[in-house]
């Protein structure tokens, strides 16, 4: 079943004409479109009219002998010329700029639309083959709508001008050449769905190599440290094989295209310029009209031929805009309601779990939870721990709104989140994560990340209270200071501080943190902790820990095991009960003063 629907979806896409979906892009821009048609079309009328000046000048300039007569014709050459030159170059300006236009545009879309997408389509998704279509395909579609569209178009006019001009000059063997039109132009059309069909192959084993080269990019250090060079390289390599391969192919189509298209339309060519020959011979036509026909006839031969070659290029941009589309088609798994529902001001920070059930979408033969129910009222600080794969983490991918669960309600402020505006739902939420993502900008931009458009005074109250000012401060420009891609330049505990201080300075009535000193040494996490104490003064507080020494001073503790919560208390209580927490804490506590006592 499931490979019969990849089949009929394979089919849809190839039946589809791509480019189409193009055209409200194209018609944003009506001043532009217009610009560039009308220069085309005057550049293709002005070429059009050179022939008839070559029959007049041998019927009449040569055989009159008038000096006077031919230099008119060539002054009138020179006109036809500049009109020619024009006509060219504001074709040139308008298209050129009208593709420059278009494909900023899709970047910006696509883009736009990617971040609005939900975390389960990146799940699945790789971020390089992403950049992949953002930079190689849209290059791909400028070229497309930019040049080898107006090169198109020109030649469309062109050789339809040529067309009608021959049937004027000589409707018999204009006959001979139009009968031989569909000998040609039926095989471009089936090689053309062949070229494209190879392109889009082709753009896709890119798109592969240029995300595993992301990825390994990303993870330099730990290629390096495990001396993984040979296999990476070896593997990149692999698949910058393939993707040649398939260009080659993709090429080898064209090329073939190319030589079929040229070489029937010159065949066609001579074939009728031997006919006309012989009715000069007759004197049934001038010598100056048969030069005026194989004039038209070189025209039409080679629009029809340079079409053939840019058909190709049309069918590699059909398979960008195919893999771009794709892209912009697909819709968020959370979206914001017809309705939404809006959350009570001022925000409480009331949050609850009724009868929460949940499997990731990548993994729905798998719940993560099972009929999850609790309440944490404003202001309290409660602790999720258990062992890894408990669902932890899962529950607060639920209050974001990453994904809705299956079954059930989670609620804030006693409104269901799932009715309500997902940015409004994450308004009233910060979050301090275990991996802290901190981007290639300065010290002040990546704490400003928590609240855009912050005033510096903010920023720096923010950095301070989360006790980030001791080390910013000595750096070489302070908080002007490029950390560095990923924040190389900052150790664990300072990057964990930067989180902090973002989170301080979104100034959020729901607190998340998702094992936020669980990697960091003694000191730091020290210095963490108090800058943690602070921030959740308060605040609705969720702490999810692996280290229990973290979660002592929690108003209550949840215990979760197999997606379910199995117990619930104080630190205290849930000693004394002698279930999961208290075998947990006999086995980090005990065991870890067994171990230093022994050291000693």
């Amino acid at each position: 079943m499931a490979q019969t629907a990849q089949t009929a979806q394979e089919a849809r896409r190839r039946s589809l004409k791509p480019l189409r979906r193009l055209s409200p892009y194209i018609t944003r821009y009506r001043g532009l479109v217009v610009g560039a048609i009308v220069s085309l079309i005057l550049a293709a009328v002005t070429t059009l009219t050179l022939p008839i000046a070559v029959r007049r000048m041998i019927d009449h300039g040569f055989s009159t002998s008038d000096s006077s007569f031919i230099t008119n014709y060539f002054a009138m050459l020179l006109a036809v010329a500049a009109v020619l030159a024009m006509a060219s170059a504001s074709r040139y300006y308008f298209v050129i700029t009208l593709g420059e236009r278009i494909v900023a545009d899709i970047r910006r879309d696509v883009f736009i639309h990617v971040t609005r997408l939900s975390p389960s389509f990146f799940d699945t998704a790789q971020s390089g083959e992403i950049v992949s279509r953002l930079t190689a395909d849209t290059t791909q579609v400028k070229s497309a709508v930019g040049a080898t569209a107006s090169v198109a178009l020109r030649n469309v006019i062109l050789g339809l001008g040529a067309l009608t001009m021959m049937v004027v000059t000589s409707p018999k063997l204009s006959g001979l050449v139009i009968a031989a039109i569909p000998l040609i132009v039926l095989p471009l059309v089936a090689f053309g769905r062949s070229v494209r069909r190879k392109s889009r192959a082709a753009q896709d084993t890119l798109a592969d190599a240029t995300a595993y080269a992301s990825e390994q990019i990303g993870a330099m250090r730990v290629l390096q440290a495990f001396t993984n060079e040979k296999l990476v390289t070896g593997r990149f390599a692999h698949s910058v094989d393939v993707a040649f391969e398939a260009a080659r192919s993709s090429v080898f189509a064209r090329s073939f295209l190319t030589f079929f298209a040229i070489f029937t339309i010159f065949a066609s060519v001579v074939a009728v310029l031997w006919f006309g020959s012989r009715d000069v011979l007759a004197g049934t036509l001038s010598p100056g009209t048969l030069g005026q026909f194989l004039l038209y006839s070189v025209f039409a031969a080679g629009a029809l031929g340079a079409l053939s070659e840019v058909w190709g290029e049309l069918a590699q941009a059909a398979g960008a805009a195919e893999r771009l589309t794709e892209i912009l088609a697909e819709v968020p798994a959370i979206a914001m309601p017809a309705n939404p529902q809006a959350l009570p001001k001022p925000a409480q920070g009331l949050l609850e779990f009724r009868n929460v059930s949940f499997a990731y979408p990548a993994r729905p033969d798998k719940p993560t939870l099972h009929e999850v129910s609790f309440t944490i009222n404003p202001g309290e600080t409660v602790a999720i721990v258990g062992p890894s794969g408990a669902g932890k983490s899962t529950v607060f991918s639920l209050i974001l709104r990453f994904y809705d669960p299956d079954s059930g309600t989670v609620l804030i402020d006693g409104v269901d989140i799932s009715k309500a505006d997902p940015q409004a739902v994450r308004g009233r939420t910060a979050i301090v994560p275990q991996d802290v993502t901190i981007f290639a900008a300065s010290a002040r931009e990546n704490v400003a990340f928590g609240k855009p458009g912050a005033s510096d005074k903010e920023i720096e109250t923010a950095a301070r209270d989360a006790l980030a000012d001791e080390f910013i401060d000595k750096l070489e420009k302070g908080y002007d200071t490029p950390v560095g891609e990923r924040g190389v330049m900052l150790s664990g505990g300072q990057r964990q501080r930067v989180a902090i201080a973002r989170a301080i300075l979104r100034d959020a009535p729901i607190l998340l943190l998702d094992e936020a000193t669980s990697a960091l040494d003694a000191q730091s996490e020290t210095l963490v902790q108090t800058a943690l104490e602070r921030l959740m003064k308060g605040r609705t507080t969720i702490v999810v820990a692996h280290r229990l020494a973290t979660v002592l001073k929690a108003d209550r503790i949840l215990v979760m095991d197999g997606g379910r919560i199995v117990e619930e208390g104080t630190h205290a209580s849930l000693v004394r009960k002698g279930g999961i927490y208290a075998e947990l804490a006999k086995l980090q506590f005990e065991t870890g003063a067994t171990a230093f006592q022994a050291a000693e």
